[in-house]
């Protein structure tokens, strides 16, 4: 029998909104397990006490960027009008059906003018980061970092060119006494001091966007050119849980600030890290000698080198550190010549030994009278972090990359919007990476913490909050 139903919608109900969202609903989780009581006192030094207008709560408006992160909604006017409807989202601010939502002007002006000059995202991040580890979820002892790439809000056909100075990297003045010291105990004279006379830095001219003069202008191999920001992130190996993100250009060189950022995170949970897992691109004289200084141990990928095709390369060749010579593989000796400023230990072969040397054709091109290479003073430090990568402890650590960092760029780029910058600007564009990677670990913390409970732990757990509703009403 065929009833039209036209008049449902206009009976009065009486409707109880947590009746109306699911219990396995990811916003009942994170609101379980995360507590939000620490932004309202984060952010009241920024309220006036006794002038003004009622303000709506600071914890309000974040829960509500919590909710664009996590499910991936990209513009604010839009999630506004997604609370409004979704009473998921309602439950989780603590609205009813008939209170009146902020509007998306509320979260901008506060932005351009409460938040502009804090670090309040940062203080937000570093504080979930601070609930895992409480929740036993991060323990510090193998840390993976890499870098990936966010377009910029920006046109890159709309760009000036601009000479800069170059910047000067933070070890120079260690490496020139390592030079120096080398140079003195294999008997050499020092070298000249540069030429300084006309006291010019060095320059390079560099592409500065007109819409966005804070992204850089990358161009690297198999990557696409444009304008672009870097999120550089590490993440914990124990449930792969973020604990640092830190947002530069997109021309600055990956490994620039990763020690630093390393060290930081060091201080400011106070982790005991073994060993850390990175790839190739992290694999430098610098990296591997300022881990180990601090007792870590790198499980960090390394490519075989530039050489001629089909030619031998360098690691055909041992080095001998007691005679502080290489070996071919015809049982010939490459001695060393001198070091350059750059800290390269020249290697070379006799002429008459390579002239007559039966496997001539496969070292040496046809120009090349004789066999040259160059070792960094500092390389023993990247001998022993490939030394410990071919241990089974190196490679199970190396394995781990693919499930630990690179699944969390994955997930924030797939599930929550980070391929692209919303905003424009270094410091807002470090907000939308820092919550994104805040509502990931919440979200992981959830997750987590859920599956460990038992149902009778839960059905506890249940019946608590019952008791401590019904106290509070009485």
């Amino acid at each position: 029998m065929f009833i039209e139903g036209s008049n449902r919608q206009s009976k009065m109900e009486t409707v109880i909104l947590e009746n109306l969202v699911p219990e396995d609903h990811l916003l009942r989780k994170i609101y379980k397990y995360i507590d939000f009581s620490f932004i309202n006192k984060m952010c009241k030094p920024y309220y006036c006490e006794n002038n003004g207008r009622p303000a709506i709560e600071p914890v309000i408006l974040f829960k509500m960027l919590f909710i664009g992160y996590l499910y991936g909604i990209r513009s604010e006017r839009r999630l506004v009008e997604e609370v409004k409807v979704n009473m998921a989202y309602r439950w989780f601010l603590g609205y009813g059906l008939e209170d009146k939502i902020p509007d998306a002007s509320v979260i901008w002006q506060n932005r351009r003018r409460r938040f502009k000059k804090t670090d309040i995202p940062q203080q937000i991040f570093d504080e979930i980061v601070k609930q895992a580890i409480r929740h036993n979820l991060v323990d510090g002892k193998v840390l993976y970092s890499d870098s990936t790439h966010l377009k910029a809000n920006a046109n890159k056909n709309k760009f000036t060119n601009q000479e800069i100075t170059r910047s000067t990297k933070a070890y120079v003045a260690e490496l020139d006494k390592a030079v120096a010291l080398d140079r003195e105990n294999h008997k050499k004279k020092p070298l000249k001091d540069k030429d300084d006379d006309n006291n010019t830095p060095p320059t390079k001219n560099i592409k500065v966007s007109t819409t966005d003069p804070e992204s850089g202008f990358m161009h690297r191999d198999r990557k696409p050119k444009g304008f672009y920001y870097l999120d550089h992130r590490t993440v914990d190996g124990k449930a792969n849980i973020i604990t640092d993100v830190y947002v530069t250009p997109g021309n600055v060189n990956d490994v620039d600030p990763y020690i630093d950022r390393l060290k930081i995170q060091i201080e400011k949970f106070g982790f005991e890290v073994k060993a850390v897992g990175l790839d190739a691109g992290y694999n430098t004289n610098n990296i591997c000698r300022e881990l180990a200084q601090m007792g870590i141990m790198g499980a960090i990928a390394y490519r075989r080198g530039c050489h001629a095709k089909g030619k031998y390369s360098k690691h055909k060749f041992q080095y001998i550190k007691e005679w502080d010579v290489y070996i071919c593989p015809e049982r010939c000796y490459l001695e060393y010549r001198t070091t350059d400023r750059n800290g390269y230990r020249e290697y070379r072969a006799k002429e008459e030994r390579c002239l007559n040397c039966p496997r001539r054709t496969e070292c040496l091109t046809e120009k090349q009278k004789f066999k040259t290479l160059r070792r960094h003073v500092w390389e023993d430090y990247r001998d022993t972090m490939r030394e410990f990568l071919r241990t089974d402890e190196g490679k199970k650590i190396y394995a781990r990359r693919k499930e630990t960092i690179e699944r969390s760029f994955a997930d924030s780029k797939e599930l929550h919007g980070l391929r692209y910058c919303r905003m424009r600007g270094l410091k807002r564009v470090s907000e939308q990476c820092l919550l994104t990677a805040a509502v990931q670990n919440m979200k992981k913390i959830a997750l987590v913490l859920h599956g460990r409970l038992s149902p009778l732990l839960l059905s506890l757990f249940k019946l608590s909050r019952n008791n401590e509703s019904i106290l509070a009403f009485r």
